[in-house]
């Protein structure tokens, strides 16, 4: 057997009971534990509360409300409301979000700050060895080594996840921004350009061209949102198209900026050459350019081959149905491990990885049952379950393999035949349902359209009850008596043509 090196620490060895990398999802975990009797250490080198709090779908969704307000204004003609015009205060939204986000995150630190337990160290870790981590500022101007190094039997990984960067040419050093940078612009750019078509993307069109920003998107797929169901895809792709500049099936293939070295210089003029399918080439122009092209994890940055943990070929942590990895006694959630990217479900594992974290030997799975997601846009779009052409590629995937064919009937029902819908003037919004034909088992439902976000609890309400027993069926929904006239009239309507 190979003689095992051993590492010359720096400084005194710290221990824990447990140690939360990550201040988002983790954090609940930290505190859970730390309620119930351990002595927690949680690692975080950037603001506290994680991507969602700082980065993401808080600070996003309240710049969104202004989006929304600014909408509601413009489309007031429809309802007899004749309104002269407004103005845009950018600074003034920006700096109203930022103030409530910034200050929920500094609330954290400071009733963490001086604490023994649960011990914060606001720096930068990485593995030296299976379960031992140091920590130091990463600040190179630092005089002298400020390294501590901590080990704990119990490591929950929740260190969340970045920007993805493709790789084009002269993208690098052009000034461009990710969603992290345009949520806190303190000038409203005249013409924006986007490079992507997923959700992140299309959220910001919206919050940036609702407020008079001329919006350019450059999309590789032949649709916007491409992993939602196709009817929604095609119909979100159809409203947008409408409202912006979209160039679908585009492949971005160079990036200049005249200013490139000033990453500051708002008043720089990007030049982005994209060229589709069939060899047709485009030069978009624009005084910023967002960069909104998925998401990668950060495990790339904890060193952890030091470890044995394994990642998969994206990056994300490996681990099983109890959210524990390869390695004992190290457990991985959220965005680190990829499979929703989205809080709601790092929050749901938070629960699971509490418990099973304490209890190893009697470990519960993590229950995806019913995940539901939505896009804060203008239409919202609001999903969960199976899309149809998931349905489709699994009864081909069993016709081959001989296995039993998934039998499915649809039904979409529209906003606009609806009362509430008539008065909201959704003309474009509708509610498709996929289900079973043999069990009446509900296999998905998808919405576009006002409100899609709120009206697909009531769908997952039924799912979820149909986890353990024998309910959960589309008859939940149509036996159910609903308020006339609502909105949520549309959900029962579009259920009613499944009989």
């Amino acid at each position: 057997m190979a003689e095992r090196r051993m590492v010359d620490f720096p400084s005194k060895l710290q221990k824990f009971d447990l140690i939360v990398i990550g201040s988002g999802s983790g954090l609940d975990v930290a505190n859970a534990a730390y309620q119930h009797g351990l002595r927690v250490a949680i690692i975080e080198k950037n603001r506290m509360g994680g991507t969602c709090l700082n980065k993401g779908c808080i600070p996003s969704k309240l710049l969104i409300h202004s989006a929304d307000v600014a909408e509601t204004i413009k489309h007031a003609h429809l309802f007899g409301l004749k309104v002269d015009g407004f103005s845009v205060d950018f600074p003034a939204i920006v700096e109203r979000v930022n103030g409530i986000t910034d200050s929920m995150s500094d609330e954290i630190r400071k009733s963490l700050e001086g604490m023994e337990n649960p011990k914060l160290f606001a720096k930068e870790c990485k593995f030296v060895e299976e379960k031992i981590i140091s920590i130091r500022s990463g600040d190179k101007n630092r005089h002298g080594d400020d390294s501590e190094t901590i080990t704990a039997d119990k490591i929950l990984i929740a260190s969340g996840s970045r920007p993805r960067i493709p790789r084009i040419e002269g993208l690098e050093g052009s000034g461009y921004i990710t969603s992290d940078e345009a949520l806190r612009l303190k000038k409203q750019p005249k013409v924006l350009t986007i490079i992507g078509g997923g959700y992140i993307a299309c959220e910001l069109a919206h919050f940036f061209g609702a407020l008079g920003t001329k919006i350019n998107i450059i999309q590789r797929r032949d649709v916007l949102i491409p992993d939602e169901d196709k009817e929604i895809s095609k119909k979100f792709t159809e409203i947008f198209s409408k409202k912006y500049n979209v160039y679908l099936d585009y492949e971005t293939e160079f990036v200049s900026n005249k200013d490139g070295d000033s990453d500051n210089d708002r008043n720089s003029k990007f030049q982005v050459i994209a060229k589709n399918t069939s060899g047709k080439s485009i030069e978009v122009y624009s005084d910023q350019l967002l960069i909104a092209a998925g998401r990668i994890p950060n495990s790339d940055k904890l060193d952890l081959e030091k470890t044995g943990v394994k990642i998969n070929k994206k990056g994300f942590v490996i681990t099983d149905r109890y959210l524990e990895t390869n390695i004992k006694g190290i457990f991985a959630l959220g965005d680190a491990i990829g499979r929703f990217l989205f809080k709601h479900s790092a929050n749901h594992e938070a629960q699971y990885a509490y418990y099973n974290l304490l209890h190893p030997d009697s470990m519960i799975p993590v229950s995806y049952h019913a995940m539901p997601h939505a896009i804060f846009s203008s239409p919202q779009v609001a999903g969960v379950g199976f899309t149809e052409q998931e349905i489709i590629k699994e009864q081909e995937k069993n016709n081959n393999n001989s296995g039993s064919i998934i039998e499915y009937q649809k039904s979409v029902y529209h906003y606009i035949d609806t009362a509430m819908g008539r008065a909201l003037q959704d003309q474009d919004g509708f509610v498709k349902f996929l289900v079973d034909k043999k069990d009446k088992k509900i296999l998905g439902c998808h919405i576009i359209g006002s409100q899609a976000s709120i009206l697909i609890h009531e769908v997952l309400v039924a799912m979820k009850a149909g986890a353990n027993n024998n309910c959960g069926t589309i008859d939940n929904i149509t036996k159910t008596i609903h308020i006339h006239p609502s909105l949520s009239e549309v959900i029962a309507r579009a259920a009613g043509e499944n009989n």
